[in-house]
């Protein structure tokens, strides 16, 4: 597709313009996982994002954003697939890849969805720019719509207001060619090349994804008519994915006093090392107390237990799941 760049950006301006999208700006400052640098950002409007209203009649179906897109939304079409802007953005330009038909966002993804998402990926990289591709599946990755959907954010948008003296650049990066100690969860990572094809691509997918239900003791899904066993978040880049199983959503907050002040949950971003909270007091407790990072990402998925089994693996131990769900 040729200047995916421009036209997503040619159409959030119109759409905000208009009113048909909801931009929540964004306060943001930078932690640290031990060494690796992490984006905190703090919207305090965000906590009074419009819900989407349940219908009187229970019998009706609730409204899905997916299969009949706002023209106002729609970025393109893309085969079987559309392109659509996410009405309510904490990063300019964030849009989504979602299938025309309704697909189950728990079914594993099929070779179409990933040969999509990836070109969407080379159409940025083919202008200059790269783009952070990112897929929640299962009740503990944050996902929020059962039809099918990947996400995408413009690496560049993602920089946008960060201070020059502090040094940010995308988690997933980090993690591909070398394993990450750093890192207190499990991921298993895969790089690939430009010219990969699609069963390649999505042969990788189902790979990394089988040795994560291995991790978690249960049977991979045999096709993707099937519910995946597990949760999990995907990361993707032009040239790799990292998937990472899920076992909680997040981790509540506390004070000195041991009082429940808040909470974080992380969706599929954290690969891209990137968290978000909704209230003042949050934003200032986790900025003060980085250690508050470390027990969310130990929290959130397989604790890791220095056992490396290849380089493209961070892997660990399982023993129990984490239960803990926000």
């Amino acid at each position: 597709m040729r200047n995916l760049p421009a036209l997503v950006r040619e159409k959030f301006k119109a759409a905000q313009a208009a009113g048909d999208i909801t931009y929540f700006q964004t306060q943001l400052t930078i932690l640290h996982c031990n060494s690796l640098p992490f984006q905190l950002r703090y919207s305090p409007a965000l906590a009074h994002k419009p819900k989407t209203d349940k219908p009187k009649d229970t019998s009706q179906k609730p409204s899905n954003p997916f299969l009949e897109p706002s023209p106002s939304l729609l970025v393109t079409e893309f085969g079987s697939h559309n392109l659509v802007l996410n009405k309510f953005p904490v990063i300019p330009d964030h849009f989504i890849l979602s299938t025309k038909e309704f697909k189950e966002q728990t079914h594993l993804l099929e070779e179409a969805d990933l040969v999509a998402a990836y070109n969407c990926l080379k159409s940025y990289h083919a202008e200059g720019e790269e783009l952070f591709g990112f897929f929640n599946s299962g009740e503990y990755s944050g996902a929020s719509q059962p039809h099918r959907h990947i996400q995408f954010l413009p690496v560049e948008s993602m920089r946008a207001g960060l201070e020059k003296e502090l040094e940010w650049s995308p988690l997933i990066d980090s993690l591909v060619d070398t394993h990450a100690p750093e890192l207190p969860f499990t991921y298993f990572a895969a790089s690939f090349k430009s010219n990969v094809q699609p069963s390649d691509l999505h042969a990788t997918y189902l790979e990394l994804h089988q040795k994560a239900c291995q991790l978690m003791k249960t049977m991979p899904s045999q096709d993707h008519k099937e519910e995946s066993p597990i949760s999990y978040n995907l990361g993707l880049t032009n040239k790799s994915m990292v998937l990472c199983p899920r076992t909680s959503e997040g981790l509540e907050i506390k004070n000195v006093d041991g009082k429940i002040i808040g909470s974080v949950a992380l969706n599929g971003t954290l690969l891209a090392g990137t968290l978000l909270v909704k209230s003042e007091i949050e934003w200032d407790a986790v900025r003060k107390d980085e250690g508050i990072l470390v027990n969310v990402l130990k929290t959130i998925g397989v604790p890791l237990h220095n056992t490396v089994d290849s380089q493209h693996t961070n892997s660990g131990t399982f023993d129990k799941p984490l239960d803990g769900k926000i």
